[in-house]
């Protein structure tokens, strides 16, 4: 009997010393310095650009085409939010802002493809490292470490704002909304994408929600997530905004990119084995929150939304 169960009782132990480690090595947000760190031991690690490519944001399926390559996809979502927000409407040489700008993917696509000049922007000194490696000499990008609630630029400098899963991260809201649209010029054109849960005012959430709510917080540095309306209402009513404002929830476009986060891993299975064991362990870590992730954009839990406006 004892032989039957043993395989049962250590599997049983291995699950639990998982979650133990999973709660254990949360990454709770504290403080911008916390989102910071998070962001800089990604990149040290080099297991998210290994795994995920130069693009740390979700990918972009068009509706009823399978089998897209995971990469490609978020290649894509650049493209897609361009000709959406109207940005791909501005001339060349137009100076876009791109806010939480990672290691430089979309900012490298829009200087490259569209001609724009681009200043990204990242509160992680280890992504602009990384970014100005990546970027070809010639290229007009340039990026700097900057706190996306103090940008450091004058009013309208910019006549485009660009802005990609950045804002989850934003403990103030109202704040993240009045920077980028002081420092676009009047007519200017904001894009942005992100993280956004159902309006939990007015559905609020079951006891289970609140629970995977709680993880996608914590594991991911982020300090709240807020509806797709809420913040389309931030946007329309700061004063530096047009108050013409238009969002969309793009969660039938960009679900399919979580489980395809996964099985890049076995698709490309030496960019984790290449880096070591412990690269192994971390990205094994990642997959319960990448899961809990699918389903909470699955069941509208949460909903991927995009926003454009004019300054």
């Amino acid at each position: 009997m004892f032989e039957l169960l043993f395989p049962f009782f250590l599997l049983v132990l291995f699950f639990l010393v998982f979650s133990i480690i999973w709660r254990i090595k949360a990454r709770k947000y504290i403080s911008s310095g916390t989102v910071a760190s998070a962001y800089d031991a990604w990149t040290q690690d080099k297991l998210l650009e290994r795994l995920w490519g130069e693009h740390i944001h979700l990918g972009f399926y068009n509706s009823g085409k399978k089998n897209i390559d995971f990469r490609k996809a978020k290649v894509q979502f650049v493209h897609e939010l361009v000709k959406w927000s109207g940005l791909d409407k501005l001339p060349k040489g137009s100076r876009i802002l791109d806010v939480g700008c990672g290691i430089g993917g979309s900012s490298r696509i829009l200087a490259k493809n569209y001609g724009f000049n681009v200043t990204g922007i990242t509160i992680s000194p280890a992504q602009v490292k990384r970014a100005r490696e990546l970027t070809p000499n010639g290229l007009n990008c340039n990026f700097q470490v900057m706190d996306a609630l103090d940008l450091k630029f004058e009013d309208g400098l910019f006549d485009a704002v660009w802005s990609v899963e950045a804002g989850a991260h934003m403990s103030d809201k109202n704040r993240f909304a009045d920077e980028m649209l002081r420092i676009l010029r009047p007519g200017g054109y904001l894009a942005l994408a992100d993280w956004n849960s159902r309006d939990l005012k007015e559905c609020p959430p079951s006891f289970f929600e609140k629970l995977v709510l709680k993880q996608l917080l914590e594991q991911w540095v982020h300090p709240e997530f807020i509806s797709i309306n809420e913040f389309g209402n931030i946007l329309r009513a700061n004063k530096h905004s047009s108050g013409r404002v238009i969002s969309e929830n793009w969660n039938s476009y960009t679900n399919p990119s979580w489980y395809d986060s996964i099985i890049e891993g076995f698709r490309r299975p030496f960019a984790i084995l290449s880096l070591g064991p412990i690269a192994i362990v971390k990205s094994i870590r990642e997959i319960p929150t990448i899961l809990l992730m699918n389903w909470a954009f699955r069941k509208g839990l949460m909903e991927f939304g995009v926003f454009k406006c004019r300054g």
